[in-house]
């Protein structure tokens, strides 16, 4: 029998097969509310520190404005509004898992 995976081995299945966003992860892992980004991020922000030691990298692609076009850092965090033109119509960053 095949042990249960737990919430962080199945998001890093997921981002070896292809880039997701913070809301995508959720709805797959079929987390709904209020906190489940925020439970995601930190997911996220751990698996980055577990996956150096395992020779590979969490790539960020970062969020962008859809208002202006602004490009965030590359962080593991969803920004609630562009610092340029005030917008709240973000695209979420997307991550992925990549060998280094």
């Amino acid at each position: 029998m095949m042990p249960m995976m737990t919430r962080r081995q199945k998001i890093i299945k997921l981002l070896e097969e292809r880039d997701y966003s913070v809301s995508e992860l959720a709805l797959l892992l079929d987390m709904r509310g209020k906190g489940s980004s925020k439970i995601i991020l930190e997911d996220l922000r751990a698996i980055s520190k577990t996956l150096k030691r395992e020779g590979k990298v969490l790539l960020i692609q970062p969020a962008r404005c859809r208002n202006c076009g602004f490009i965030f850092k590359p962080e593991i965090k969803v920004p609630s509004k562009c610092p340029k033109c005030r917008s709240t119509w973000i695209e979420e960053p997307r991550f992925r898992i990549s060998l280094k």
